[in-house]
């Protein structure tokens, strides 16, 4: 039976993946004549793309989407699947690009195009604003509090492996002398606030949500430089390369004249454009 199952979910996939790929130019002279790009974001991503208090999309993603459309001459228009419906593949036309800062990885490659990273996420370690250590080196044999199952986990464990496609080599700048998995970032850091030492010497987590908790109230600091950084990407259907080669041409050119810098410093107080 588990045999049989396992002939079949392949043979579906497979044919998913030939049943999304779109026909040289077809996605491209599809936006051009209806005069709209149709992308997908989520309502509820936080900086990446939510719904305001007067129930409008509004983030990150939502103004390069935007940004993108006009260098297309286009308008835009936005629908909101689940990020799960996005990443099946199976679109069926309903939109042309998928937002959500999907990272690259090899499996997904095998489904999607990717013409454009337009977003690094680093992640950071983090210490009591009054601590003396500068520097992520400092924290060799310390005690580092992690979300327990991220890749800051990874990271302190020493046994993080990237799965994200042209990844180069984790650098490890410290080892710790105890890893400790917490069920949540803000629970890591509500030790972390007691004091350098007390239970933790440091947190590691992503860079948005560290500065997020120092900007509602923690007395933390990130440290210089960043561990590592994840790509994400916009995604697109394999076979237009026409329309690929339009949207990382435009892409291109928000990052050369900084509009995708100062997208991010709007919405996440940092400049996530570039590898950290």
């Amino acid at each position: 039976m588990y045999r049989t199952i396992a002939k079949f979910t392949a043979a579906a996939a497979l044919a998913a993946v030939f049943s999304t790929s779109a026909c040289a130019g077809q996605v491209l002279d599809h936006v051009l004549s209806t005069k709209t790009l149709t992308v997908a974001v989520g309502t509820d991503w936080g900086p990446i793309s939510h719904l305001d208090e007067n129930h409008e999309l509004v983030g990150y993603d939502v103004d390069v989407a935007k940004q993108l459309a006009a260098s297309f001459g286009v308008e835009v228009k936005f629908v909101t699947p689940g990020f799960d419906v996005i990443t099946a593949g199976n679109w069926a036309g309903r939109w042309d690009i998928a937002m959500g800062q999907m990272v690259p990885t090899k499996a997904r490659a095998q489904v999607f195009d990717f013409p454009s990273v337009y977003m690094w996420g680093p992640n950071v370690a983090v210490v009591y604003k009054d601590s003396k250590v500068t520097k992520p080196a400092d924290l060799e044999g310390k005690v580092i509090g992690v979300p327990s199952g991220a890749s800051a986990e990874a990271y302190a464990n020493h046994s993080l492996v990237p799965a994200w496609v042209n990844a180069k080599p984790v650098q490890y700048q410290f080892k710790p002398g105890q890893v400790k998995p917490y069920s949540s970032d803000n629970v890591a850091f509500d030790d972390l606030r007691l004091g350098e030492g007390v239970r933790l010497d440091a947190v590691l987590t992503d860079d948005s949500i560290a500065r997020e908790a120092i900007k509602a109230g923690y007395p933390l600091k990130v440290l210089e430089p960043s561990l590592f950084s994840a790509p994400g990407a916009l995604a697109i259907l394999p076979g237009d390369k026409e329309f690929h080669d339009k949207i990382d041409a435009a892409m291109k050119d928000m990052k050369d004249s900084g509009i995708l810098s100062k997208l991010s410093i709007k919405w996440y107080g940092a400049d996530y454009s570039g590898e950290h």
